[in-house]
């Protein structure tokens, strides 16, 4: 007989295709607690669970996307750089707006915890104006009055994409050694890997905190669920 609970929680992932949220739904389908994860994405998934919803939806219409769905814990991973994006109004179209309309959503279908990865050093007075997106962001997630709201700021993600750039692949190699040289208040803007922030967005659900709380990095590490899976692994799509 197992000593597992019976599953009951439904949870709602936004940014599913990327390289946290990939490690977030991975979590998420090992957690006992979780029957069924309604995972949105750009792209097709390359995992096929039983429990795993994968819904190909435009962020810019998620109200329509999502009508109808109900879930308890809503998980977004959504975010993009300015080189990726082109442009500092496409940035924030991603960063921000799409962010907000996801967290909308959630509350409509009846979400009571929202976990988002930000960024550490996030402010809405930073100079910087992709910190400063992300603060302004923070503040208007605040505002929405989830029962529960879990800010995630980790610094730099370490974790290999399937498309990297050169400065971003010295930057994966020299971190762990810049790492060594942050201590004190500066351990905050180490870098982690995403794969622990995807587990400690899990973390954060199962922390059960109310209200609102923003965690860096050695929070992050101590909020990451490495339990033995307690299912059977999951099975990816062979590559097409």
């Amino acid at each position: 007989m197992s000593s597992n609970p019976a599953p009951t929680k439904v949870a709602l992932v936004a940014g599913a295709s990327g390289l946290v949220g990939g490690h977030l739904v991975q979590a998420l389908l090992r957690a006992p607690e979780y029957s069924r994860v309604f995972a949105l994405s750009r792209r097709p998934l390359a995992v096929e669970h039983a429990r795993v919803a994968n819904r190909i939806v435009n962020f810019a219409d998620l109200e329509k996307s999502l009508a109808g769905l109900r879930a308890d814990d809503a998980f977004c991973a959504l975010g993009t750089t300015l080189k990726a994006a082109g442009s500092e109004a496409e940035f924030r179209k991603v960063d921000y707006d799409c962010v907000l309309m996801f967290a909308r959503a959630a509350a409509r279908a009846g979400a009571q915890r929202l976990v988002v990865v930000s960024s550490v050093g996030a402010s809405r007075t930073s100079k910087n104006f992709y910190l400063r997106v992300k603060g302004e962001v923070e503040e208007a997630l605040r505002a929405l009055n989830f029962p529960a709201t879990d800010i995630l700021q980790p610094g730099l993600l370490l974790g290999f994409r399937a498309q990297i750039r050169p400065l971003e692949l010295a930057a994966q190699i020299g971190m762990p050694i810049a790492n060594l040289l942050l201590w004190g208040e500066a351990k905050k803007y180490r870098g982690i890997s995403a794969e622990a922030v995807g587990r400690a967005m899990l973390g954060a659900a199962r922390a059960g905190r109310k209200s609102f709380n923003r965690y860096t990095h050695d929070e992050l590490l101590r909020l990451a669920v490495w339990d033995k899976p307690a299912y059977k692994p999951i099975e990816a799509k062979a590559p097409s």
